[in-house]
Parts: C-alpha cells; sequence; structure tokens
C-alpha cells in the first residue's frame, strides 16, 4: 500500500512489477516499464455494469478504492476487469459469462467491427479466430500483470512508455490472433512489426481536446461530422499568413513564388496519398459535396441523356444522391439503389442486377457516414467498369480510417473532404483520372481557368486548371497538405489497425447498455456506433451526453434513406478517430447507465 495515499497501490511495487513483466517479453518493451499514478489519473465517473450507482468493491482493488474507468493503459474497462471470458470469433456458441452478451451467454447475432454478422455466417469459420481474455485474479497487483497480458492479446504487442499516463501503445504482428485487416485483405500489410502508436502522445498534439466543456474535459466523438486539427496544422496555416500570403501563379514577386509553391506542394502531397498517377489528377475544391456536383454538373450534364442509369447505394449520404437526383428532372435519367441487407451491407447479388446496357454510372460510398460500413469497393468498381459505367467513390468518411488507393481501386473520380482527415474545413479534392477530366467541360468560368480569352471564344487550361477559376482556398489547401503530412508520419494503416481495436472495445461494452440498439452491425466497419435507446428520443441523449462533456451527433445525418430502411429517423452516432482511447468509452458508456436507471 502506499504509505502518502492510504487505500491505494504503492506505484513503486507496479512499477516493479511490470518491469518484471517487460522483462519476461524482450524486445518488445522499452526499459523503464510503466508509471501509473492511479490517485492522479483516475477518471471520475465509475460505473457497475450492474448497477451504476454502487460502489464496486473488486480484489483487484484494496479497501474500499473504485474501480477507476479505465485499467492498464486505458485497455481494460472495469466491467470487463470484473468477469473471466473468451470471446472465440470461430465459434458463436462459445459460452460468455459477460453482462454485456445476452442472457442466455451467446455471443449476439453481431458484434460490430470485429464479430459475427448473421449474413456472413457461412464465411466466419474462414476467418481466423480472435480471443479476448479478461482479468479475474485475487489481487490488484496479479490483476495488472494479467491486464497487460490481456492487452499483449486484444492487441498484438502491447508497448507501455516509462510515466505519464497509460497509453495506448503496441505494435503491429507478434501474436498469435488474426484479424481481417491484418491479412491481407483491403491491400493492408500483414505484419506491420516495429509501428509503435502512442495515443496520448497524438492526443496531446490537438489543442481543442484540452478544453472543457461544462466544467468536465472534452471527448470528442462527433468525429465522422469533423474531425479536430493538431497543432502542426493549425501552425502551418497560421506561417502561411503570417510569411507566404498571396495570389498564386503569374506574378514576379516573391511571395506568390512562396504561396504557388505551397499551394502546388499540396497537390502533390494529395496525389501521393491517393496514389494518383499524376499531380494533373488532383482538382482542389470546396469539399466531397462540392466535388460530386462538379461531376453532376460537367459530366453529367454532357454525357447523360433520357433513359440512362445511375446508380447509387442505400447508404448514401444526401450529397451522393441529390445531385442526381437534379439531372432526373433535368434530363430524365433513371436513378437506380443498390439494397443493403440488415446488417447494413451492400447486397452484392442485387448490385449485380441493376447493372446492364442502360448503366453509365454508379456513384457509392466508401464507408458509411451513418452506420460505419465499409462496402466493396474495388469489386464494385470492376463490376461496374465490366458493364461499361463510369464509377465515382465517395471517401469522404474513409480517408481518415484507411489507405485510400485510387489506382488500386481503379475508380474514374474519387473525392474527399479536409476537414474529415484532420485538415481545414473549406477544402477538399476532387480526384479524377487525368484523360477523362480533359474531356470534362468546366463548370465554373473565370480567372485562373482559362487559356487564351477573346470576345468570341474562350479556350481553357487542361486539368486541373480548368476546374479551379478564380482564386481558391490558398491557404486551406496547404493547412490540408500539412494535415496529410501529419496522418503520414504516424501511418495510415497503424491508424486502422488502433482503430479497430477500439471500435471493437467499445461494441462490446455499449451492447451491454440497456435498452441499446447499435444500427450498422456491418463484419467490416470503420468507427461509426450509431445507436438509438429505448424510452430517449436521440437528442435527449445527445444533450445529456453534452452535460458530460461528451460530443456524439444525433438526427439523421443527412443520411435519411438509410436510416428510414431501418425504420428510424435518427440515431445518437458517436464516431471515432486516431485521439480516442478507452477512457473516452468508458466515460460514454458510464453516462448512458446513469442516464438509463
Amino acid at each position: 500500500m502506499s504509505e502518502d495515499n492510504p487505500g491505494l497501490p504503492n506505484v513503486e511495487a507496479l512499477q516493479k512489477l511490470a518491469n518484471e513483466l517487460f522483462l519476461a517479453k524482450p524486445g518488445n518493451f522499452p526499459p523503464g516499464g510503466i508509471s501509473y499514478d492511479l490517485a492522479k489519473n483516475q477518471v471520475p465517473g465509475d460505473f457497475n455494469v450492474q448497477d451504476p450507482q454502487t460502489s464496486l468493491q473488486d480484489p483487484h482493488f484494496a479497501d474500499n478504492v473504485k474501480i477507476p474507468s479505465s485499467v492498464a493503459g486505458s485497455g481494460i474497462s472495469p466491467s470487463a476487469a470484473q468477469h473471466g471470458s473468451i470471446f472465440n470469433l470461430n465459434d458463436p456458441q462459445t459460452s460468455l459469462p459477460d453482462p454485456h452478451f445476452a442472457d442466455d451467454g451467446k455471443i449476439p447475432s453481431s458484434v460490430a467491427g470485429s464479430g459475427i454478422s448473421p449474413s456472413l455466417k457461412k464465411e466466419i469459420a474462414e476467418k481466423d479466430s480472435l480471443d479476448i481474455q479478461y482479468v479475474s485474479d485475487s489481487s490488484f497487483e496479479s490483476g495488472l500483470a494479467d491486464a497487460l497480458k490481456t492487452l499483449t492479446s486484444f492487441v498484438p504487442v502491447s508497448q507501455f512508455p516509462g510515466g505519464g499516463m497509460p497509453n495506448y501503445n503496441f505494435t503491429g504482428g507478434g501474436s498469435d490472433a488474426s484479424y481481417y485487416f491484418l491479412s491481407g485483405k483491403n491491400g493492408l500489410p500483414g505484419n506491420m512489426a516495429g509501428s509503435t502508436f502512442d495515443v496520448n502522445r497524438y492526443k496531446s498534439d490537438f489543442p481543442i481536446l484540452k478544453e472543457q466543456v461544462n466544467g468536465r474535459p472534452l471527448i470528442w466523438l462527433d468525429n465522422a461530422a469533423t474531425t479536430q486539427k493538431p497543432k502542426q496544422v493549425i501552425d502551418r496555416i497560421s506561417y502561411f499568413y503570417e510569411h507566404e500570403n498571396s495570389n498564386i501563379h503569374r506574378a514576379a514577386h516573391d511571395l506568390a513564388a512562396r504561396a504557388t509553391d505551397a499551394y502546388e506542394a499540396a497537390r502533390q502531397k494529395v496525389q501521393l496519398f491517393l496514389n494518383a498517377a499524376s499531380i494533373n489528377e488532383i482538382v482542389f475544391v470546396r469539399g466531397s459535396t462540392e466535388a460530386i456536383n462538379l461531376v453532376a454538373k460537367s459530366w453529367g450534364e454532357e454525357n447523360l441523356k433520357a433513359g440512362d442509369e445511375v446508380i447509387v447505394s442505400h447508404l448514401e449520404h444526401h450529397a451522393n444522391i441529390v445531385p442526381w437526383q437534379q439531372l432526373i428532372e433535368k434530363k430524365g435519367i433513371v436513378l437506380r439503389v443498390i439494397p443493403v441487407d440488415e446488417d447494413g451491407q451492400i447486397m452484392l447479388e442485387e448490385y449485380a442486377k441493376l447493372l446492364g446496357p442502360k448503366t453509365k454510372l454508379v456513384s457509392f460510398t466508401q464507408v458509411s457516414n451513418a452506420l460505419g460500413t465499409i462496402t466493396p469497393a474495388k469489386v464494385m468498381v470492376e463490376m461496374a467498369h465490366q458493364a461499361g459505367a463510369k464509377v465515382l467513390v465517395d471517401g469522404a468518411q474513409a480517408v481518415s480510417h484507411m489507405r485510400a488507393d485510387v489506382r488500386l481501386l481503379n475508380c474514374d473520380w474519387y473525392v474527399f473532404s479536409g476537414h474529415k482527415v484532420f485538415g481545414p474545413t473549406g477544402i477538399g479534392v476532387l480526384y479524377g483520372k487525368e484523360a477523362l477530366l480533359n474531356e470534362m467541360q468546366p463548370w465554373q468560368g473565370g480567372g485562373n481557368m482559362i487559356a487564351d480569352v477573346t470576345f468570341e471564344h474562350t479556350r481553357y487550361q487542361a486539368a486541373p486548371a480548368r476546374f479551379e477559376a478564380g482564386t481558391g482556398n490558398i491557404a486551406d489547401a496547404v493547412g490540408l497538405g500539412a494535415a496529410i503530412d501529419y496522418v503520414n508520419k504516424i501511418g495510415i494503416d497503424l491508424i486502422q489497425q488502433y482503430e479497430h481495436y477500439l471500435l471493437a472495445y467499445a461494441t462490446r461494452l455499449l451492447k451491454g447498455v440497456p435498452g441499446l440498439r447499435l444500427i450498422g452491425t456491418a463484419a467490416d466497419k470503420a468507427g461509426v456506433l450509431s445507436f438509438v435507446l429505448e424510452g430517449f428520443r436521440t437528442e435527449q441523449v445527445g444533450s445529456a451526453l453534452n452535460k458530460d462533456g461528451i460530443a456524439v451527433r444525433s438526427g439523421h445525418h443527412c443520411a435519411q434513406p438509410i436510416l428510414r430502411r431501418f425504420g428510424l429517423e435518427s440515431t445518437v452516432r458517436p464516431s471515432l478517430a486516431f485521439y480516442n482511447t478507452c477512457s473516452d468509452i468508458d466515460m460514454l458508456v458510464s453516462a448512458l447507465y446513469r442516464l438509463n436507471k
């Protein structure tokens, strides 16, 4: 016991214990182990899964100390720490003595992002097993050791730095656990050994995450609406205005040269980020919405005629529905919709039936903003091309969670927004194959997009300039380049891996909240956790969470058709980014238990 803090664990003893554990895993942990100041770092809002108002008397803690909201590197929830249980992906009938699962102790019909989807039961035997073991020991010291071991199975190889708040630090590879996204599927590497993720280090880069809301630390779980900006991006935009601000191109002075270089350097960063073949394939726009409208107004009005068919999916954001509906009224085209199953997954067999000689365009999202479903984009692109159709992929919700490779996808257009990938608002990207862009007519006229103008005739520049009329959002394009630099420095594959663990963790806890129904339970999904809570309107839930400093989105998410597919008009939507932690999830779940008492 600690002499300075009676009733609390002895930090030095824990340090020694942790060091002994680290020495047992040579090469995996830095010397010095962890330093966990429980009294300093305990997060308010401790809860008992059975009774949120009851103090948890747990053998892992001495005397009357409550279980903190997270244990051992933000990796173990108190509710999970109470119960020994195993989750085996290959055996949906494995008994699970855990209150987060159904009364019969079986794996529920869907464990979003990590488990079993009813529509994929036949495929489950082909997946590798994922065993998550939780601590159940008679002392806090042993419990901590087991918790650390748990993290080395739940996360391939755990790694904790010496000192400071517990971290989600891990290296890829080196575990018996195997995940669908590490098997080579989706183009991701199967082994990322040596890569390290330090969530608290990255979280400290985001100044706004130090804000207080209603007297509580801000917990930002509204990332699908917009991501926060690291100091590196904020500083880069500030530097531009302090040292480089000028209009670009054509001027003979130094500031114009600096601004032009910074702007075009950002274009090259986007090119590499998307793996585009040329910088000429990258058009700066205001965001995904403007990019889709550009294609509809330019290519669509020029190439579509009455009776031609455009296919979208049931998952689409309004931005990928309305522009095509406008062409129905203007050109007489036909809009067809790919259905989804009860898990929110694209029904490929039904999609195949929609494709035909009249199909001219397929436009679909790579990741659903309302459900988090990851669509089989590469397969869908190939199927559309076999039917002779062009393909637009909406990557707005994908680029911050997974690698975007337009050449691998072989799509004709790809769009995303800067503010969804830790960059500024008001800047986005339209990727298009260069030859195709040069066949398209400009949709706006003005300066910069022309090669020559007379009163009788105008000759346009080649792409991308022909689509960038007037003075663009120069500073924020530079800021987007800085955001891409930031993501690249961390590693998008490592971000995806970390967020997958966080999604699995959050799903497990949310499914234990009485009356909570998750909406969107696809086996392949990114960090979106839409839900409804029995007895509460979604705006009531959002408002209650806000009182605890927890920011989520409540509403229809500009995706009314997919919510109505599930008989709803709105959901509560926590959504994840790499700066979120299990502590954030614990606080969310704790607040929901208190609301639902």
